[in-house]
Formats: structure tokens, sequence, C-alpha cells
């Protein structure tokens, strides 16, 4: 895993590139390097931090440039040594042992056609000295991020937007629309970006710039027309014979591997897959403050974790998150890129720098694995709502007032089951599309217009309605595949994948998720919805892959979450941050939020009447997002 920047055709473009490469050296530390040529329009340089975790030798420094080529890559790729094999039986020699320059040689023999055959996690420039031109290439399913700026011919390209941002400075500004769209969804989707002349390059596709400014865009993958194809399936995948593969070609690695293990499925199955071909293998979890827990009614994850090591020999280390909030929210808040309000990322940055101070430098994670198999409550809410609206409205009323007057928590404890009613009924009776996208956005339309100001209503309209075609922008008829179809595509590359790659590459960490690969995802979209939700149950065909290597306490345990305690840190750690935010915060001093609503979030989560404590932290996250930006000389919310 490494850092990647560069320049094409862009004015003092050499030290340009120096500072974006160095902006992202927490992404390699290992090595750095920069490549420059003179090209007929102006010149062009790659830059590059490693991380290195395959081929430690020199042969794998980068960029790599043999014979006009030049290669500036971030990621690794799991079929490497059939790529390999095949490009030696046509004749080519390669120098060492790395992916990297197996990747070049595959793009000199296929170029874009090579993008296919790739089994992996990519985000990569390549530059051809003979014609000019530079080609900028993102993975599949956008695991890895790939930012860039254009201006006029020119174009500038980094693995993270703040390299972007704080080089670039001023004559970026902050896009209102992206983040309405952070509120709404807590995170940034894909389509846009936080600096609104930035993007990010779509996942599984490429850019080709040429030198006399023609630009030439593609897709070589696309995920909806691998749904549709695995509709058609007659048989049912060998889901355990494809996952175990997966995860033997994700512990390729000249380096230590080691795995989360939160001592949920998804982990737990992984994790005994790698213990099967790394007897041993280390593995990280988390616990919280006793407090907290009980507070937030969380289940006892550390007993499961604990049981699934002693039974596959796996080296357990146990991490407590007690930590100064106050610390790490500026922190993670800078190293995410954008505003995300996932409170996960914490979680894995800890993890991955306690891994990191023991000499692991590579994570497997069960990431992905919920997305595509059904896996979340979701899933199976907006199953069972189907269900429900079936029930007389006359009884649905009295149910809805019923659960509307009980409390979320009491001054020691949360209530998980009301949270959970009260977040059912604020969609069950909504039609599919609509009821799925209102069980994971975090407003409805009155309450995002109350909270914002009132010249972005329009604005709000735009953000409301921009998605609903990834949703019905398809053939599929399956209620529940078409739910893992729209979260895979929207949630998994705009949250989850988002800040794992963040917050891991923040503790210089590499992190692999075998469940996000091409050959599980068409494995997944061959199972029809009522094997992956069943009755009341989610995740049935992973489930029963898994019993093939894990015991059934494990397999059928109640879903954990891969949180924190938010309402426990609203309630203490970070009380006196919220009330600053609210009465004293730039967004709220600008305009952009509106202090009334927001006070009315503090209140109603103060009196336990609703949950509001992931509303109050994605706030936080925003203040801090837009303090930082601002102060790195990015404009200001234009509409403020």
């Amino acid at each position: 895993m490494c850092g990647i920047a560069g320049t094409y055709l862009w004015p003092d473009g050499g030290p340009l590139t120096d500072r974006l490469t160095e902006a992202v050296a927490h992404r390699g530390p290992d090595g750095s390097g920069r490549y420059s040529h003179r090209a007929g329009g102006g010149d062009v340089h790659l830059g590059h931090r490693r991380l290195s975790i395959v081929d430690l030798s020199p042969t794998g420094a980068q960029p790599m440039v043999s014979d006009g080529l030049a290669l500036t890559y971030n990621g690794e790729l799991y079929n490497a040594p059939e790529l390999r094999r095949e490009l030696e039986s046509a004749g080519v020699r390669f120098r060492g042992t790395s992916d990297t320059e197996v990747l070049l040689e595959a793009w000199r023999r296929w170029g874009t056609d090579c993008l296919r055959r790739l089994r992996g996690m990519f985000a990569f420039g390549v530059f051809d000295e003979r014609t000019g031109e530079l080609v900028l290439v993102r993975d599949q399913l956008g695991i890895k991020p790939l930012f860039l700026v254009r201006r006029g011919d020119a174009v500038v390209f980094a693995s993270e937007l703040k390299a972007l941002a704080g080089s670039l400075g001023s004559s970026l500004h902050v896009d209102d629309a992206a983040l309405v769209a952070s509120l709404l969804y807590y995170w940034v989707p894909d389509s846009r970006c936080a600096f609104s002349e930035a993007e990010k390059l779509p996942p599984g596709c490429w850019a080709r710039f040429r030198p006399d400014g023609r630009v030439e865009r593609g897709s070589f993958w696309s995920l909806r027309e691998v749904a549709e194809e695995g509709a058609h399936a007659q048989d049912l995948p060998d889901l355990h014979e494809i996952v175990a593969d997966s995860t033997r070609r994700h512990l390729i690695s000249d380096v230590p591997v080691a795995t989360f293990l939160s001592g949920g499925l998804d982990s737990s199955y992984l994790t005994a897959l790698a213990a099967q071909s790394r007897p041993g293998i280390s593995a990280y979890t988390i616990g919280f403050r006793a407090e907290d827990a009980k507070f937030e009614a969380m289940p006892d994850d550390l007993r499961y974790a604990r049981q699934v090591a002693a039974r596959f020999g796996v080296d357990l280390h146990e991490i407590e998150i007690a930590p100064n909030v106050l610390d790490l929210l500026p922190l993670m808040t800078y190293h995410l890129d954008e505003p995300i309000g996932d409170p996960a990322a914490i979680n894995s940055y800890l993890i991955c720098t306690a891994a990191r101070d023991a000499g692991v430098k590579v994570m497997l994670s069960g990431m992905g694995a919920d997305e595509l198999f059904g896996g979340y409550r979701k899933h199976l809410a907006n199953v069972l709502a189907q269900r429900y609206q079936q029930v007389p409205s006359m009884l649905r009323r009295p149910v809805h007032a019923a659960v509307d007057r009980l409390p979320v928590a009491s001054a020691t404890r949360g209530y998980r089951s009301v949270r959970f009613a009260k977040r059912f009924l604020s969609f069950a009776d909504l039609p599919e599309e609509t009821a799925f996208r209102r069980s994971y956005t975090m407003y409805d339309r009155a309450e995002l217009l109350a909270l914002l100001n009132p010249d972005l209503a329009a604005t709000v309209d735009d953000v409301l309605t921009e998605h609903t075609d990834t949703y019905d922008d398809n053939a599929l008829t399956d209620h529940v595949n078409r739910m893992c179809l729209a979260d895979s595509r929207l949630f998994l590359p705009g949250l989850n994948l988002a800040y794992t790659d963040r917050s891991s590459m923040a503790a210089s960490t590499e992190v692999r998720v075998p469940f996000v690969d091409v050959e599980v995802v068409r494995a997944a979209f061959r199972v029809p919805g009522d094997r992956k939700v069943l009755g009341r149950k989610g995740k049935v065909a992973l489930k029963e892959a898994a019993l093939s290597i894990l015991p059934p306490e494990i397999v059928h345990r109640p879903k954990g979450l891969f949180s924190a305690p938010l309402r426990a840190w609203m309630s203490r750690d970070l009380a006196p941050l919220v009330r600053e935010v609210v009465n004293d915060g730039v967004l709220v001093s600008s305009g952009f939020l509106q202090r009334e609503a927001l006070q009315r979030l503090v209140d109603e989560d103060a009196a336990g009447q609703q949950d509001r404590s992931k509303h109050l932290w994605h706030v936080l996250t925003l203040e801090y997002w837009y303090r930082s930006a601002t102060a790195a000389g990015a404009g200001e919310v234009r509409a403020a």
C-alpha cells in the first residue's frame, strides 16, 4: 500500500508534486521517489510514497520506469503470480518479484485491456513517453481512492483530497451540496467531492489525458452488470471455497499479516480461514469502558473474539477504547479527507496503530460482507416493512404512537430495542425505494430543511433525489439483491471503504478486504435474495458457508456493531464540545447550520426520548472538517 501523486502539464508541476507526495507520506513511510519527463505541451511528474509489502528490495521501488513507461501505483494484485507466468511465457523477463512490475508489463502488453484481468485493489497513474499520454485508473469496487483536479489541459492527482486542498489552497472551494449530502448520509457519496473543483475517479473506470488537451474516459467493470448476470445463474456458488480462495490470496505478503477480530461472523470467518493458512496468526480486537458499554447496551463482543482465538490458535491482542475523544476527533477528521460521521474510523485507527507498533503492516478486515450478503439490520428491516404494510393502518397508528412515547435511554443505560423500533417506524410505511433510502439516511426532508440555511432548499431537493437511480437503474427483480447492489455501489465505496483506507493509512498500515473481491462479488449476486434474508435472519447463505469451519454459536450469535458508544461519549466526554459547536461553531456562525435546530437535537438526545448521538457526532466531524479545510486555505461554503 502506498501514496501516489502527480501533475500533468501543470505549471511548476515538479515542486507541486513534491508537496503532494510529502502530504501523503503517512501512506508510505518506507521510501519515496519522483519521476519527471518533459512532454511536448509541458512537464509530467509522478510522485510516490512506499509502504513495502511485497518485494522489499529496491526492484520494487516507485515510480517504476521501464522502456518508455512510468508507473506510480497504490495497491495489491492478488492474481499477480498468474499474470506473471502468462507474461513470462510471452517472453517478458522480470527484474524483481513485485506486483508493481507485473502491472507495468501487463499494461505494456495489453493497455487498458489488462484492467479486466486484474484481481485486487488499486489506483495508479501510468505515463507513456512515446505518446505523451497519462492514464489514471481506479479498481473495480473503489477500495483505493484517487482524487484529481483539472485546469484546462492540466491535471493534478493524489491518493488523498487533503493533499490537493493543502497544496492548491484558495483555488479550491468547499462544495455546499457535498456538505448537505454528508449531513444526509453522514458521508460524501463518490458522485460528489467536498471541493467543487475536485473529483473522485469512479470505481472501475479510467481516464486518459492527451497532450493536445483531449480527455478520454472509459469503464472496464460494471457492478450493475455483474449483479444482473448473477440473477440469471442456475446454480448456487460454492461460497466457502470462493471466500477461502480470496482469503488465501489476500495473505500474500513479505511482511507480517494480522486480522481484525470483532467476534462477529465476518471477521471470525476470515480469521479462521487465515489461521488455517498461517497458524499462529495475530488478531486484534477492541472493547470499551464498562460504563460506556452498559450505557450503550452494547453486546459483549470480546467473549466471542476470545472463543474464536482459542479455537484456532490465534494470538489475540485486546485493545480497550477509553480514548481522549477530544484529541482523536480532530485527528480523525483530518485524516478522513471529507466529513465522514462514522466513529468506527476511530476503532480502525487505534487497532491499526497497535498492530503497527507490534511490527504488523498488513491487516485483513471483514468489510463488505454485510453489503453483499444482506447482513445489515436495514436489509431485514426493509423486508419486514413490506410485511408490516399489510397490517391495517388502524392497527399501525397506535403502534407508532406507543413507540414514539418510549425513551431510548434512562440516566444509566440505553435501550437498543427501542432505538431500533423508532428507526424502523420512521420508514416502515414508505414505498420500497424511499423506505430503503430512509433506512440509512440521517434526516427526512423537513428535518434537513430545518437544519440548514433556507437558501439551500433547492440543494436539499437535489441531494435527496440524486441517487434514486442507484436503486432503480437495473433489471433486478429481487428486493434483497436490489438493496445489496445499491449498498455496494453507494454505501460501500463512499463510506466503509473510504474510512477504512484513510484510518488505516493514517497509521501507515495496509488493510485488505477479502470479501470485496471481484470473484466473491460475482458469487454474491448469484445467491438469490431469499437465500440471504430468510425469515428473521440475515446473511443466511454466508452463515451456511461459514459453518464449514466455525461453530454454530459463533455463526448464529446476535449481530454486533463495529462502532462506538456515542451516547456515552456525547453525554460525558463530548458534552462541552457539543455546547461550543451549537453556540459558537463556525458553521452556525456562518449561517450554514441553524442554531435552533441543532439545539433541538441536543435537547432530544439529553432527554432520552430520541437517539440523536450519531447526528451530533457527525455535526462535530463536519465542524472540525470545515475548520481544517478553511485553515488549509480552501474557499468557504458559498451558500452560507
